[in-house]
């Protein structure tokens, strides 16, 4: 994996090189192994490269000359069908230097143009640069795993993986207008699809590409969920759940460099890990497995609905089980709570507080052993794991599941920011989730509801799981593979009935179904459970510290942002803001580190609100 960067400009008035290689040295955690850059008259392209495959000949910006013509690229991902292409490639004339999926995107768009994207199976964000045409061809992967964030002005654009390499550039204003402001107070740790809360940096959508030429810039949606009849009885249909999961994995086991697995014991991650081990056995190659957890925190943990155990009994049965060489990294919480400033950089924006910090953290100490390791992000989206999939009362509620009600935000925010129009914002982003949904005409009001949760499920809640995900462990240079998110998979799943996926009555049955005789039966009916937060007080302590101490400066900007006395008795009186804000993972001890990490952002990046 790597960062991209860069600016095509046609009036010819492109800055000071300098500022390249400022943008390049920002994203250099991005990309620690390697770095490189072009620039003619009307263009300039920054690369860092995370080497995974191919060292000498991935190196980029890479070009290609044919026929009169040369093109550059700047990539930033992993194809999982490379293999294909080249033999389609190779079979129409072409030939190639080294075994980089780099070549193979550059010259697949060579030959088929914007049409390439429909032979892509991957994660991707890229940018090719025509030099004859002068026109800048950029895409991003179907379900948005990997970033692309843009800004245009009237001379062209200037694009970037991540947010704080654009804000370097003296183009781009350091300002938050009323938009941006809304997004983090009432969609935060998520944000509008295809925006940012900085003024004019917006992102390319999942499955979106855009094309700069001088007459402008035009953007489409290349891929899209289609709503189809599931033509497959059960058995089928298990079958099928098995095979694609199972070549997903192993499409993705591709690598130069060692490579290891996340493992919490939950049935997404155990398959993976199962699935891994498995090829690994049959090439004497040891598996590298990785938990992570809260110094003391079984102290405080207390079962509920949504986290009704902890993992560490079945990480220990499921790495036994497959013989793994398994480590579990134990975190204080004095590092988590000073994490919470390198996660906010990461995101160059306030997430998910402990949630982020912890796999930054965590994602340092896998660096130390392997480069590369797979999770499992995208299952509970697409095969019904999550409470609002089952519960017929959030299910029909014309409101995100994960932020049903603003009634939280409104007490902790001042009236005059947030607006009188506070609800309709929400809603309407959630109306413009619904907005991509396709529809069957005979289907049952029921299924039709449950093809609408999917949709905000993929361009909602997903895509702040796969931000905070890319983010943080790109911040450490390590790339982490998302199995699940393969697009056939997501395809198959969106069109399969209710009473198939829930298979037994159980969240994500198929899959359980699927894999039963291939991991231990505690792990096949192991209720899911979510990513492990802490639980110890001494969190909430150390975070309202911080807090108390920003809002004595009434010129800070949170101050003027929250609702100051409701806040203090929240702090003083120990209370419990009246429902998460983010699913069930951002309660009070997580929305007081999101406020702290709010007032880090807006200073640290030298942010104005206007």
């Amino acid at each position: 994996m790597c960062g991209i960067a860069g600016q095509v400009n046609y009036s010819g008035n492109m800055p000071d090189r300098t500022i390249f290689k400022t943008m390049s040295t920002t994203l250099s955690k991005r990309g620690p192994d390697a770095n490189g850059e072009y620039g003619d008259t009307h263009c300039h392209l920054v690369h860092r490269r995370l080497i995974v495959i191919d060292p000498l000949g991935g190196v980029q910006p890479m070009s290609v000359k044919k026929k009169g013509c040369e093109w550059m690229i700047v990539y930033n991902g992993e194809l999982y069908n490379t293999d294909e292409i080249r033999s389609q490639l190779c079979a129409i004339g072409y030939t190639f230097h080294g075994h980089s999926d780099t070549e193979i995107v550059l010259k697949a768009y060579i030959e088929w143009g914007e049409k390439c994207l429909d032979k892509f199976n991957g994660i991707f964000a890229f940018a090719i640069w025509e030099k004859k045409t002068g026109r800048l061809f950029a895409a991003r992967d179907r379900l948005g795993v990997k970033p692309f964030f843009y800004f245009q002005d009237g001379d062209g654009i200037i694009f970037a993986s991540q947010v704080n390499a654009l804000l370097v550039h003296p183009k781009i204003p350091r300002a938050i207008d009323s938009n941006g402001i809304k997004q983090l107070l009432l969609l935060g740790p998520g944000r509008s699809c295809g925006l940012t809360c900085i003024k004019g940096i917006e992102e390319l959508k999942p499955g979106e590409c855009i094309t700069v030429t001088k007459r402008g810039v035009t953007k489409r949606i290349y891929w899209h969920l289609v709503a189809s009849s599931h033509q497959d009885d059960l058995v089928t249909t298990i079958e099928k759940t098995h095979y694609l999961i199972t070549d997903a994995i192993k499409r993705r086991m591709i690598s130069d460099v060692p490579l290891g697995c996340f493992l919490s014991g939950g049935l997404d991650s155990s398959i993976i890990t199962a699935v891994v081990a498995g090829e690994y056995k049959g090439k004497n190659i040891d598996l590298n497995t990785y938990s992570v957890d809260y110094l003391d925190n079984d102290k405080y943990f207390i079962p509920n609905a949504f986290q009704p155990d902890c993992d560490n009994k079945y990480i220990e049965i499921m790495s036994r089980y497959v013989g793994s060489n398994h480590s579990s990294v134990v975190l204080d919480l004095p590092d988590v709570v000073e994490a919470l400033y390198d996660a906010c950089d990461a995101r160059t924006s306030p997430g998910m507080a402990d949630i982020d910090a912890s796999l930054l953290l965590f994602c340092r100490e896998i660096k130390k052993h392997d480069t590369v390791c797979l999770s499992g992000e995208g299952a509970d989206e697409i095969f019904g794991g999550y409470p609002w999939y089952h519960n017929k009362e959030i299910l029909f509620c014309d409101a995100l599941p994960w932020s049903s009600s603003i009634d939280a935000r409104s007490e902790l925010f001042r009236t005059e920011v947030i607006g009188k129009d506070a609800d309709e914002f929400v809603y309407n982003e959630y109306k413009k989730i619904i907005s991509m949904c396709s529809y069957i005409d005979d289907e049952s009001v029921y299924e039709r509801r449950l093809r609408e949760m999917f949709v905000l499920n993929i361009y909602g809640f997903l895509q702040t799981l796969l931000d905070r995900k890319d983010r943080m462990s790109m911040y450490n240079g390590l790339e982490v593979r998302v199995p699940f998110c393969d697009f056939r998979i997501v395809e198959y799943a969106f069109n399969m009935p209710w009473k198939f996926k829930s298979h037994n009555s159980r969240e994500k049955g198929i899959v359980r179904e699927a894999f039963k005789s291939e991991l231990p039966h505690e792990i096949i009916n192991r209720k899911k459970s979510p990513y492990p937060k802490t639980h110890n007080p001494a969190f909430m302590s150390a975070v309202t510290t911080r807090v108390m101490e920003i809002m004595k400066d009434r010129s800070s900007a949170i101050y003027n942002l929250v609702n100051v006395d409701y806040i203090n008795s929240l702090i003083q009186k120990r209370q419990e803001i009246s429902k998460p804000i983010y699913g069930q993972l951002m309660n009070t001890p997580q929305v007081v580190a999101y406020l702290v990490q709010l007032e880090y952002f807006i200073q640290h990046n030298k942010l104005t609100i206007i």
